[in-house]
């Protein structure tokens, strides 16, 4: 474990050195609703819709869907295969071709544990990206390592059930198939996100962060600022 948690340290740290030519800053709005269903002990459904406002919230930049059968392998491991679909809305003006569309089929890995009273997560996950963009369609795969650390605010419980919690978490995106075609950098982007939130049942969790999002770009690279609201449900 210590050695997970070392990769993960050393992942964000080389991620936040890698933004070192000309960067934007931007703010933005997403909304997240996340729902696990468990049908028995093996399987499940993974689902999660995204919404996220382009710069300054002025207009609906991305919507998200993706579904993901899951196989656990026992509390602690499970895996999965799901598909994506992303519109993009690239507000241009002077055109009518603003819209493209985004297909993904991913495969991921996570591993959960505890760390005293802190809950944490791990996960893997490799996507084949389907690129529309004006006049080409672009394939691509990509890595990205997600680690995700809740801690109850209150006493310590060996199943956190109920009550209010503060959550950290890091996401890092390497490229790893025609990065000439995304950004010419194995890095792509980094995710920081401090939230608090509330547990209301097994079942319901709401929280509330900010998340930093530095992007890696073939000309210049972006910095975006984001408030988010996520919805956690699980059956």
């Amino acid at each position: 474990m210590k050695k997970i948690l070392f990769s993960a340290l050393v992942l964000i740290i080389v991620a936040s050195g890698k933004l070192y030519a000309q960067t934007q800053h931007q703010n933005s709005g997403w909304f997240m609703f996340l729902n696990n269903t468990k049908f028995n002990d093996k399987w499940g459904l993974q689902f999660d819709v995204q919404v996220r406002s382009g710069d300054d919230w002025g207009y609906v930049r991305n919507t998200l869907v993706r579904p993901a059968i899951q196989y656990f392998i026992n509390n602690k491991h499970n895996v999965a295969l799901g598909y994506l679909w992303q519109t993009t809305d690239m507000h241009l003006i002077g055109t009518s071709q603003n819209l493209f569309h985004e297909h993904r089929i991913f495969e991921q890995y996570i591993y959960s544990h505890k760390i005293e009273s802190v809950f944490a997560s791990h996960r893997f996950r490799v996507e084949q990206r389907f690129i529309g963009r004006a006049g080409e369609d672009v394939f691509s795969q990509r890595f990205r390592y997600f680690v995700r650390l809740i801690q109850p605010l209150q006493k310590k419980q060996p199943a956190f059930t109920k009550g209010p919690f503060v959550a950290l978490q890091n996401e890092v995106f390497l490229n790893l198939q025609n990065k000439d075609k995304i950004n010419n950098s194995v890095f792509d982007q980094n995710r920081l996100y401090l939230a608090a939130g509330y547990r209301f049942s097994k079942q319901f969790d709401l929280e509330a962060g900010y998340m930093n999002q530095a992007s890696k770009g073939l000309t210049s690279n972006t910095v975006n600022n984001i408030i988010q609201l996520a919805v956690y449900t699980r059956f």
